[in-house]
């Protein structure tokens, strides 16, 4: 059967995307970089294959600024599996070890909230964390256990969703807002053993980083049955990956000199995150920092980009047209 080519064209903007399960991010940013037929895409930061939830997606534009989300907290609801553990520490490995589940509704509360704060974690051998230029999953797979360094990560908030401690299946269901570089696998796995039980992760979903929500995200399945147009209505503007930017506007020609590299002075106090703008409020020109009362660019955006933006904003599609 021939391959069916698909004319690429200009798309700017984040699509917010519920994950599914089995599927890893890039396999579904591919997919929906395909529904768009756009020419570049990226993601802020992989989500697990066997992770569902929120999965942040860039196209155009918006990739130079993917990097800022990096550093975004995040929020989960997992399932622990209490009493058993896993090759893996999720649902996927081979179970190694079998034990009682004895503890009591009172020592679950008091372990919780000993893993609330500042932590340290050893990530676990099952994840893309490189050592030596090699993934660590790829010395699991071939039987090997290497050193890994301790990691310092911040458990915000440790919330108790459900538990059962009897029956053949116990559980606990929590909720997790954490700062980047937190394994949710070893949070659960350790969370099981300070109970003495063992445990491992049943089900993972991300419902929300950094600014953006579940509320806000549309399933691959719903973005295939819409049509060209309603799938562009889905992205959300460039700026939105830097809503915790102090923003400042510029004149046409100072715009211009600040697109070209060129340091603009004014009576700004020194800030490490600014989002510039032109006169129209829609135009994102880039980043910036402002140091000893200067407007240093960072990331920019070519007019080009610019452009493309304007152009397909209804916003904007009546003044222009009044233009032409």
């Amino acid at each position: 059967m021939p391959r069916v080519r698909v004319q690429r064209r200009p798309v700017h903007g984040v699509l917010l995307l519920d994950k599914p399960i089995g599927l890893s991010s890039n396999d579904a940013l591919q997919k929906a970089k395909w529904l768009l037929r756009a020419e570049k895409a990226g993601h802020t930061g992989t989500l697990d294959p066997l992770a569902t939830g929120v999965l942040p997606l860039c196209f155009g534009a918006a990739t130079k600024f993917s990097q800022l989300h990096l550093d975004a907290d995040k929020t989960y609801e997992t399932t622990v599996r209490l009493g058993v553990k896993t090759s893996t520490a999720d649902a996927e490995g081979e179970i190694i070890e079998q034990r009682p589940v004895t503890c009591t509704v009172g020592q679950v509360v008091e372990v919780l909230d000993r893993f609330m704060g500042p932590i340290t974690q050893v990530p676990p051998m099952y994840s893309a964390l490189k050592k030596d230029g090699k993934a660590l999953y790829e010395y699991a797979r071939a039987g090997e256990t290497v050193e890994r360094e301790p990691r310092h990560v911040v458990i915000h908030d440790l919330e108790l969703l459900e538990m059962q401690l009897e029956g053949d299946a116990p559980f606990l269901r929590l909720r997790v807002t954490c700062s980047k570089g937190t394994y949710i696998r070893t949070l659960g796995e350790d969370i099981a053993e300070a109970l003495g039980c063992c445990g491992h992760l049943s089900a993972l979903r991300r419902v929300a980083t950094g600014p953006f929500d579940e509320a806000d995200c549309v399933t691959l399945e719903d973005l295939t049955a819409m049509d060209e147009p309603q799938r562009e209505a889905r992205l959300m503007p460039v700026q939105c990956l830097l809503s915790d930017h102090t923003a400042v506007t510029l004149d046409a020609e100072n715009a211009g000199r600040f697109l070209s590299g060129v340091r603009r002075r004014g009576a700004w106090a020194d800030q490490d995150r600014v989002s510039v703008f032109g006169e129209n409020p829609h135009a994102l020109l880039g980043s910036a920092h402002v140091k000893a009362g200067e407007l240093i660019p960072g990331r920019l955006l070519s007019p080009l980009e610019i452009q493309q933006i304007l152009e397909r904003s209804p916003v904007n599609q009546p003044l222009l047209a009044q233009q032409a």
